[in-house]
C-alpha cells in the first residue's frame, strides 16, 4: 500500500519556509536520508512493520477518551481528549523515533544522537536504541536538564550519555546546535533523531510523516464514537511535532477548525515567551538548516525565550505550520503560564488525568474559547504527554507546602 501524504509542500518547501540550508559537509548525509524516506513512502510493507512496532511495544492505537467532566463543568462543547500519555515513555515521541529506529536499520546506522527539550524525546530515543542494539547520545540544554532531572534519569539508566549544553540559553535551541555539529563529523555511522518536525529536508515531511499515526487512529475513532469528524481540534505548539500528527489527517477537511496553542509564557507584554507567530513577534529567517519564522532581533540574533513547559520554549516553529499559519488553515493562539497552572488544577479535578505541562498549553487554549461552542459541537485535545516529569515546575507554581518540605528535607538528607 502506497501512503499518501499531503502536507501542502513541494519538495521540501512549504510556501516561503522549508528547505535545507547545512554546510556542505552534510550534503550527503541529508541526501542519504531524503532518499530512504522518500523509498519508505512507496514501500507499504515499512508502513505495516513500524505500526505492527507501535502496537506491540508502545500500546498503540491511544483511547479517545470523552472528557465527561470537563464536558459537564463547561456545558458547551463535548470534549475529547487523544491520550498520546498512554504511550510507552509516556508521550508522542515515541512514534517518531521507533521510525526512525527502522530507518536507522535500513541504513545501516548504528549510533543515534538526539536534542531534547523537556527530555521526553531524549527518553524516546534512548528507549528505542536499547530496543534496537544502538548507542544514543542526548544533548540536552542545561537549563532543561535542572529542570526535567527526573527524563535525565532515565535516559542515563537507558544507557545513554546525555550531555548537557552550556552554551547560549542553555536550551533546546542550543541543543540542536550542538547535535548537529556531531552529526556532521560522524555522519557516517551516525543517525540524528531529530524530534520535531523542523530542521533540513526531509525531517519536517518525515516527524509529520511518522507522527500522522495519531491523526489516522483520530479520524476512525471519531467515526465510530461521534460519526462526524470534530468541529475544532486543539495542540500544543512547541517545535510542532505533535501538532502535526493531531492535525495533518484533516488538513483536506475544512469544516474540522485546526488551532495550535504556543508558549505565551509571562505575558506578551514582558517578552519572557516562545510564542513566535500568536503574538506576531517572529520573522522569516534561516538556522539549524531551515527556513521559518524565528524570535529574532534587527540583527537576526536568536532572542531568549520563556515557558514554564521546557518542551515549549524553541525559538522557532515548523516551517509547515508556519505556511499553514500564513494560508489561515491552523489558527494560533499563546496560553501564558498563570493560565497554564489554572488549566492543570480544573483538568486533574475535572478528569483524574495528569497532563504534560505543554499539552495542558492546548487544554488552556480551548477552555479561553470553550463559551464560544454550541452543545452539539465535538471538540479534541490532543494530549502529547503525561506530567509526572513536571512534578518540580507544578509543586513550586502551585506553592504547595506539603511539597515544599518534602523537597526541604530530601535536599538536607542528601547534603548531611
Amino acid at each position: 500500500m502506497k501512503q499518501q501524504i499531503n502536507y501542502l509542500g513541494q519538495n521540501g518547501y512549504f510556501g516561503a519556509y522549508g528547505g535545507r540550508f547545512v554546510p556542505e559537509i552534510l550534503i550527503p548525509a541529508v541526501d542519504e536520508l531524503n532518499q530512504a524516506f522518500q523509498e519508505i513512502l512507496q514501500d507499504g510493507e515499512f508502513f505495516k512493520q513500524y505500526y505492527d512496532l507501535l502496537m506491540d511495544f508502545s500500546g498503540r492505537p491511544t483511547p479517545l477518551t470523552y472528557a465527561a467532566g470537563l464536558s459537564e463543568y463547561f456545558g458547551k462543547a463535548k470534549i475529547f481528549i487523544k491520550r498520546e500519555d498512554l504511550n510507552h515513555s509516556g508521550a508522542h515521541k515515541v512514534n517518531n523515533v521507533l521510525g526512525q529506529g527502522l530507518l536507522m536499520k535500513k541504513l545501516g546506522k548504528t549510533r543515534v544522537i538526539a536534542e531534547t527539550g523537556a527530555g521526553q524525546h531524549g527518553v524516546a530515543t534512548a528507549i528505542m536504541a536499547a530496543k534496537m542494539g544502538f548507542k544514543a547520545t542526548i544533548y540536552m540544554g542545561a537549563e532543561d536538564a535542572e529542570r526535567q532531572y527526573a527524563n535525565v534519569f532515565w535516559m542515563k539508566q537507558l544507557g545513554a550519555e546525555v550531555v548537557p549544553v552550556t552554551s547560549g540559553t542553555a536550551t533546546l535551541k542550543d541543543a540542536i546546535n550542538e547535535a548537529l555539529r556531531d552529526w556532521a563529523g560522524n555522519f557516517d555511522n551516525t543517525h540524528y533523531a531529530l524530534g520535531t518536525a523542523c530542521g533540513p529536508r526531509p525531517f519536517p515531511e518525515m516527524v509529520t510523516y511518522f507522527q500522522s499515526v495519531i491523526s489516522k487512529e483520530m479520524k476512525k475513532q471519531l467515526k465510530e464514537l461521534c460519526g462526524k469528524y470534530p468541529d475544532r481540534i486543539y495542540s500544543c505548539l512547541g517545535g510542532g511535532s505533535n501538532a502535526m500528527g493531531a492535525f495533518v489527517e484533516f488538513l483536506q477537511e475544512p469544516e474540522v477548525e485546526l488551532i495550535a496553542v504556543e508558549a505565551g509564557g509571562k505575558g506578551e507584554a514582558s517578552g519572557k515567551h516562545a510564542s513566535r507567530i500568536a503574538y506576531d513577534k517572529a520573522k522569516a529567517g534561516v538556522s539549524q538548516g531551515y527556513k521559518t519564522l524565528f524570535l529574532q532581533d534587527e540583527d537576526g540574533q536568536m532572542l531568549d525565550t520563556w515557558s514554564i513547559s521546557a518542551g515549549l520554549d524553541y525559538v522557532g516553529v515548523s516551517p509547515i505550520l508556519a505556511h499553514l499559519a500564513d494560508t489561515g488553515r491552523v489558527r494560533v493562539e499563546a496560553a501564558t503560564d498563570a493560565e497554564v497552572i489554572d488549566a492543570f488544577q480544573l483538568i486533574i479535578s475535572k478528569e483524574g488525568l495528569i497532563p504534560a505541562l505543554e499539552s495542558t498549553h492546548a487544554f488552556a487554549g480551548l477552555f479561553r474559547e470553550i463559551a464560544d461552542t454550541k452543545p452539539d459541537d465535538i471538540v479534541v485535545v490532543n494530549m502529547s504527554g503525561r506530567g509526572d516529569k513536571d512534578i518540580f515546575n507544578i509543586g513550586e507554581a502551585l506553592q504547595d507546602e506539603g511539597w515544599k518540605t518534602f523537597v526541604k528535607e530530601r535536599g538536607k538528607r542528601y547534603a548531611d
